[in-house]
């Protein structure tokens, strides 16, 4: 019995853990040097205990292995991060899959983009998009063992000539989504006609464009912390990651980005192209669709683009996006304030924020609804959002 058992699952979020060199290992040669290792210096996973995978031949022992294999349909709920299986290995994630019984899996970096999608200035645009180049070889092959897991690719917008021939490239290669970051595009809004030809291409495509957790910055700016109280600690106990405060606000930057695709006519102009949030949550999406029709019914007496729009902007989305919710949040509240065809199913494999049971929680709060919203929840919204799954 796998853990989705009969359940007919598409998970839109799961992660490679990472090893240090997973950049450099596809970079380019003259760049190689110049890239980062990864590093869980802030993270539940410390650099000690890589240390030890990396020096065992890059991946676990066999008796490791073994004892995951013994868990059963138990390996989602008692092991977690980079010691859970198949969490940097391409041929122990197959075996992962098989035990899963997820029918596809999106799979996205951890902690490797810190550099291509940093909105820092002063990253060259040969760096930035070398190492976006080396993490999407890298991705490319870690899921062509097994056509379940769809690969990630990450294409920073900085420079639109750049993120569409890494698009290009990603086509090329067999990934499935392609990974944005959801804020300003240097000195661009990301709905600058400039980035055109990257939605028309995606859309003939039928591939998505996806935004993630570590698409933006996770925390506030440091001054919010400066309150004359003591330091306060992110929920695993830490400080160097979410926090409480971080928490409350970490929808803003999507719901920002989201709601400019939408104002600016780019949802409007490209009506088969598909967007997914993940990982970013999912219970302010139904006052966004309140506020983004109030708007549009508000504000279409003089803005000539909101006038020509052929649906309102709830309809747009209800058709194009899909949110994946936390584990903590209640789909069934979800579906009520807004509607079914929205929210995805996703485990967050092998990360700790996934949950030790996610099935289980998001089951607890569907019982009520009817069988075709869970259906929905559970496969077809996936299926409606990544046209090759």
């Amino acid at each position: 019995m796998t853990y989705a058992g009969d359940r007919v699952l598409y998970d839109a979020d799961t992660h490679i853990m990472e090893l240090p060199d997973f950049l450099k290992k596809f970079a380019d040669p003259q760049l190689r040097d110049l890239l980062p290792e990864v590093d869980y210096g802030r993270s539940l996973v410390t650099n000690e205990e890589v240390a030890v995978i990396v020096g065992n031949g890059s991946q676990h022992t066999p008796e490791h292995k073994q004892s995951l294999i013994a868990l059963g349909n138990r390996m989602i709920t008692e092991v977690k991060e980079i010691q859970a299986l198949g969490a940097f290995d391409k041929h122990d994630r197959v075996t992962a899959s098989d035990m899963l019984g997820f029918k596809k899996q999106l799979v996205f970096a951890t902690h490797s983009l810190h550099m291509p999608f940093s909105p820092s200035s002063k990253i060259t645009d040969e760096l930035r998009y070398g190492g976006a180049r080396a993490h999407n070889r890298h991705m490319s092959d870690f899921c062509s063992v097994d056509d379940r897991l769809m690969g990630v690719a990450a294409i920073p917008l900085e420079n639109p000539q750049l993120a569409l021939r890494e698009v290009e490239w990603s086509l090329e290669n067999g990934l499935s989504a392609m990974w944005v970051p959801h804020r300003l595009a240097a000195d661009r809004s990301p709905t600058h006609i400039d980035f055109n030809p990257i939605w028309a291409l995606l859309q003939e495509a039928q591939v998505p464009v996806v935004f993630h957790v570590g698409g933006n910055p996770l925390q506030l700016k440091p001054e919010w912390s400066n309150t004359g109280r003591g330091a306060t600690r992110d929920w695993m106990g830490g400080g160097e990651n979410v926090r409480a405060r971080d928490a409350a606000v970490m929808h803003q930057g999507i719901e920002t980005f989201i709601s400019m695709l939408v104002l600016d006519g780019v949802v409007e102009e490209f009506p088969n192209l598909k967007f997914a949030s993940v990982e970013l949550g999912a219970g302010w999406v139904p006052e966004m669709l309140v506020r983004l029709d109030q708007i549009h019914k508000a504000y279409s007496r003089v803005d000539e683009r909101l006038k020509s729009f052929t649906r309102v902007p709830s309809e747009q989305i209800r058709q194009q996006f899909g949110f994946t919710p936390f584990v903590f949040e209640d789909v069934s509240r979800l579906i009520e304030q807004s509607n079914d065809d929205l929210f995805l199913f996703s485990s967050d494999y092998p990360h700790t924020e996934g949950g030790r049971d996610p099935i289980a929680r998001f089951e607890s709060c569907m019982q009520n609804l009817p069988r075709s919203s869970v259906d929905k929840f559970n496969s077809e919204n996936f299926r409606r959002v990544f046209a090759d799954a």
